[in-house]
């Protein structure tokens, strides 16, 4: 294991292949932890270097500091300085990248940065790719800001409330799930604050990026059980892509990555 560009964002190394990867998690995570199935079905074909994105993991802020400031926002001029950096140091020209949930965003954000020199993006449900009104309000506006770390710091209200909406059939179970893991305790609702806030300006206009592409082909994996992110959030980008590397997988949110990553490998072949 390894610590990036000025020891900001930590990397776990993965696999001995000729191909490098770069390897993007999702909220909650760690780059072990998410691309654990990579590491055992692509280490002949792919190097691996799966980050621990800010605020999860081993890595901190932008400051190297625990705790959120207003100075913690990531820009996509500060990425493309960090991730031109790291491949400087690590002497890498053309690489493949991969991102699931969360990690869309800097997905999106390097594909933006470097289009001549990504082969192939394979992004299984992605955020980033358009925004739910949520996020929007809870992490543009002041107000909303503090009225949403206020919520997080009291998950109660808001659980309760989601419950009554299951029972209504407006929510599902798996979002329920997700919710109550990711809010009961205090360290996984700094990780939900820091995050939400911190990359909020990764935001993108999909049609011009694909346009910017220099032959990089993206693969697009999405659960078809998934309710956290479902398939007419991404088709904005699904429209633009090829049949075939479009995937509408059986499979739900948690175990997309492993589904994903089989197809991957005999990509490779």
């Amino acid at each position: 294991m390894s610590d990036s560009s000025k020891e900001i964002l930590h990397y776990h190394v993965l696999g001995r292949g000729p191909k490098i990867l770069l390897a993007f998690h999702g909220i909650g995570q760690t780059g072990l932890t998410c691309f654990e199935p990579f590491s055992e079905l692509l280490s002949d074909q792919y190097t691996i270097y799966a980050f621990d994105l800010f605020f999860h993991g081993c890595s901190k802020g932008m400051h190297g500091n625990d705790d959120f400031s207003d100075r913690d926002i990531v820009t996509k001029k500060l990425w493309k300085s960090l991730i031109s950096e790291f491949l400087q140091q690590n002497n890498i020209d053309q690489f493949d990248i991969a991102a699931f949930s969360m990690g869309g965003r800097f997905a999106l954000a390097t594909l933006e940065a470097f289009p001549q020199q990504i082969d192939k993006a394979f992004l299984m449900a992605p955020d980033g790719v358009s925004e739910h009104p949520l996020y929007t309000l809870a992490s543009r506006f002041w107000p909303t800001r503090k009225l949403f770390h206020r919520v997080l710091k009291n998950p109660d209200t808001l659980i309760k409330s989601a419950h009554f909406f299951q029972k209504l059939g407006l929510i599902h179970n798996s979002l329920i799930r997700f919710t109550q893991y990711m809010l009961t305790d205090p360290k996984r609702q700094e990780t939900i604050y820091r995050s939400w806030l911190a990359f909020r300006m990764l935001k993108f206009d999909i049609p011009q990026l694909y346009r910017k592409l220099n032959g990089t082909k993206i693969y697009l994996f999405i659960g078809k059980y998934d309710k956290l992110l479902k398939a007419k959030d991404v088709k904005q980008l699904s429209v633009l892509l090829p049949k075939e590397r479009y995937f509408l997988l059986s499979a739900g949110h948690s175990n997309l990555v492993d589904k994903a990553s089989v197809i991957i490998r005999d990509l490779g072949k």
